[in-house]
């Protein structure tokens, strides 16, 4: 089989007119290392821009609304502290049950007003009865032997004091024969041996005199001593004895001082152990404030310092009386108690609100008081610069404060402003961009 092949009309027409004429043309670019070195250059000053927009680690933008700014003005400083206190008895006393034991009276109801020595229940303990009992026979039995002894002294005292009283009867009539005997027997009217008879009796009844004489010393001394030994031991009986028998008439329970009862909530059956609460009793008509202050203040309080506090249209003065120095939560407490009278139906837990004076008044540069004291602890401030736009840290000294303002010892001038309150968030930045 043969094939034939076939021409198209491009082939059969040979070239296109004009063909000769077309070219290439290169597109023409920049060298690399160009190219190169424009992107670091537009790198670098994108990098500028931005770090020169962006806030450095001192400073933090902050919205003006979110904060109070304040100015530093020349005035009157009034060196008070008004604290929040609250009312309580003057004089507290806790009733506790001596021995324990069963209820078995009430006499009285909680919230009455009772008297000194007045009978508020009665308890009962029988183990308790007994030992008071067998205590009470012992020591009885005790002081009986003693008073035996006691007496058995005295008896051998009485019989010392005869006996010497006999050896000196005796020493004196031997005394009077000698006498009558010696003249008589210098003539010869008495015989030699009646003489020495007579001479060795006086002579043996002035010995028996001095045994008999030291014999009532010395018993005389033992018996003082031991007399003494036996009364000091027989009031300690004594006192044991009226200890056992108080120790029932503790199961009497009487109101020790005059007063209000209040938690007093026993009941008829109740069995109360020994030092269990029963109740106190407050001071009727008698109040104090119990009030809690800043540390801050610490060093400056000091009793009898005074205060007033206004109740119903009047002004009543107090002084300080006591200060509890224990810190406790940032605050130590204070009481106060009434000069003269004191307000009328005052109510126990209730809350007043007294002005403690602290120094006499006096001219002061002066910032309004605020929450930033807590957080610079008046050391330093934040300052507003003229045109507003921004606050920066500085130094101050800030002296006495009140509920209205702090005093400014030093490093702020009046007319300036500052930022006054909490600088919570920003308390360790330098600067501070306000944003309005």
């Amino acid at each position: 089989m043969s094939v034939v092949r076939i021409k198209n009309e491009t082939e059969a027409a040979g070239a296109v007119s004009g063909s000769g004429m077309d070219r290439v043309i290169e597109r023409r670019t920049l060298p690399k290392p160009v190219k190169y070195a424009l992107g670091g250059a537009v790198a670098l000053a994108v990098i500028g821009g931005l770090y020169a927009v962006a806030p450095d680690g001192q400073s933090q933008t902050v919205p003006a609304e979110r904060i109070t700014i304040s100015t530093v003005t020349d005035g009157r400083f009034e060196d008070t502290l008004p604290v929040r206190a609250r009312v309580t008895p003057l004089v507290s006393v806790y009733l506790d049950a001596i021995e324990g034991g069963r209820v078995e009276k009430v006499l009285v109801e909680d919230g009455a007003t009772v008297e000194k020595g007045q009978l508020l229940a009665v308890l009962s303990n029988a183990e308790l009865q007994l030992s008071v009992l067998a205590r009470q026979t012992e020591v009885t039995q005790q002081l009986n032997s003693m008073r035996a002894l006691e007496l058995q002294l005295s008896q051998t005292r009485f019989q010392n004091d005869r006996a010497l009283l006999e050896s000196e009867l005796a020493l004196r009539k031997a005394q009077r024969q000698y006498d009558r005997e010696a003249p008589l027997a210098a003539k010869g009217f008495v015989a030699g041996k009646t003489f020495k008879d007579t001479s060795d009796e006086l002579d043996f009844q002035k010995d028996r005199h001095g045994v008999v004489a030291r014999t009532r010393r010395t018993d005389e001394q033992l018996q003082t001593k031991q007399l003494a030994q036996l009364r000091e031991a027989a009031a300690s009986l004594e006192s044991s004895l009226a200890l056992a028998r108080s120790s029932l008439d503790a199961l009497n329970l009487r109101a020790p001082v005059s007063g209000t009862l209040s938690a007093f909530s026993i009941q008829v059956g109740q069995s109360m152990a020994r030092g269990e609460r029963l109740g106190q009793i407050d001071s009727a008509g008698r109040n104090k404030l119990a009030a809690p202050v800043d540390e801050f203040h610490l060093p400056r309080i000091r009793p009898g310092q005074a205060a007033a506090v206004e109740w119903r249209g009047k002004t009543y003065t107090l002084t300080v009386a006591k200060i509890y120095p224990t810190v406790v939560n940032g605050t130590f407490e204070i009481d106060l108690q009434f000069r003269g009278d004191e307000p009328p139906q005052l109510q126990r837990g209730q809350t007043l609100q007294p002005r403690l004076t602290l120094g006499d008044p006096s001219r002061a540069r002066l910032i309004p008081n605020g929450a930033f004291y807590n957080d610079t602890g008046g050391s330093w401030v934040f300052v507003v610069t003229p045109d507003g736009d921004k606050a920066v840290k500085r130094p101050v000294r800030l002296g006495r404060r009140n509920s209205d303002f702090v005093e400014v010892l030093d490093g702020l001038d009046p007319g300036e402003k500052v930022i006054t309150s909490p600088y919570t968030g920003f308390a360790d930045k330098d600067r501070l961009d306000l944003e309005t």
